[in-house]
């Protein structure tokens, strides 16, 4: 029972704290926005005055000021569970024979990650300026749905390029601007957004080869010994099969931080393979997190449209994609000069 009670305090802890933290990493930030300003309704009913006008300035501050606030925290989680891993996973497997290559390999993707991470937080993710806004207007073709011509940013006081938004954390045009993420402390646009993708790929394969790992070394452990096959004694002094509650609370009270740090990864697991999922059907398609966001919303809009006749010459509709191969390519190697797209 108290192991019951233990596994559920944890569980709802790491949910919790992964649901808080993937809110306002990975989405827009008026998404965020519209889920914090809700979250600020319900709990100013219970919560005093000054508390909430604290919360209010850590929250802006965490997540509409440029800090390295979680950058640091990323770099926590990380060193954390590769402790664990090289102290006791690391030890172990290799007493029981697994492969050193296999094991390896978790190093070889952090020193990758770790690489692409720097690159994400440290490069110019396509900044427009008086200088070459001008090329950066030719590159795109205007949509008239979501992109406009002739707008001009009231911050920059810059003509806008298509794809293009001003970003109000780093108050600064991006060019085809996808999002602002705190994990990297910048924003996410054309010239950069190369390595945030494999960044993302690298830090989902880190998280699944550790949890494949330590799964087959407690596995492995169950096996080697016979513990299957035994016997124990419930809380009425009956004699019963070993069954696999039994064998779940036996590990977790013999290794309670390697059990922790596996349920911690499956959970990023899950995320982490979501929203890979979701970026990469973004780069398929040619679209950025800010146009799929405001497609939705355009195409919601128009399904609420009284008068579906006025609203068709404006429906919208992607006109940037070239197919799977050519939008992919375009990731990797973007447009920035004055070449116009066909």
């Amino acid at each position: 029972m108290d192991f019951l009670v233990l596994f559920l305090i944890y569980l709802v802890c790491v949910l919790t704290g992964v649901l808080l933290l993937c809110v306002y990493s990975k989405r827009s930030h008026s998404l965020a926005g519209e889920i914090m300003t809700d979250g600020s309704q319900v709990f100013s009913r219970f919560m005093p005055g000054w508390l909430q006008r604290a919360t209010q300035r850590v929250f802006h501050h965490l997540f509409h000021t440029r800090n390295c606030t979680f950058i640091i925290l990323h770099l926590v989680l990380e060193g954390a569970v590769y402790s664990e891993y090289t102290w006791e996973i690391f030890n172990y497997c290799q007493e029981l024979e697994f492969s050193v290559y296999h094991l390896l390999l978790p190093y070889l993707l952090l020193m990758i990650n770790l690489f692409f991470f720097i690159l994400s937080c440290t490069s110019n993710p396509g900044i427009i300026t008086k200088s070459n806004g001008t090329s950066f207007l030719q590159v795109y073709e205007y949509d008239e749905v979501i992109f406009l011509k002739n707008m001009k940013c009231p911050t920059c006081n810059l003509k806008k390029p298509a794809r293009s938004k001003h970003c109000n954390v780093c108050n600064r045009c991006v060019h085809r601007f996808d999002h602002h993420c705190i994990w990297v402390n910048n924003c996410i646009g054309a010239l950069n957004a190369r390595y945030f993708l494999i960044y993302l790929l690298t830090l989902t394969a880190m998280a699944a080869d550790i949890a494949i790992i330590t799964t087959a070394f407690l596995i492995h452990l169950v096996l080697i010994s016979g513990m299957t096959l035994g016997t124990y004694f419930d809380d009425h002094g009956q004699e019963q099969p070993v069954d696999i509650a039994f064998l779940i609370q036996y590990l977790f009270l013999t290794f309670p931080r390697i059990i922790f740090m596996l349920g911690f990864i499956i959970v990023l697991c899950l995320l982490l393979g979501g929203y890979v999922c979701f970026t990469l059907y973004l780069a398929i398609t040619n679209q950025t997190s800010n146009e799929w966001y405001k497609s939705s919303r355009a195409k919601c809009h128009r399904c609420h449209n009284s008068d579906p006749v006025q609203e068709k010459p404006n429906a919208y509709r992607n006109i940037y994609t070239k197919g799977a191969w050519a939008n992919l390519q375009e990731i990797f190697k973007p447009i920035t000069d004055c070449e116009k797209k066909k």
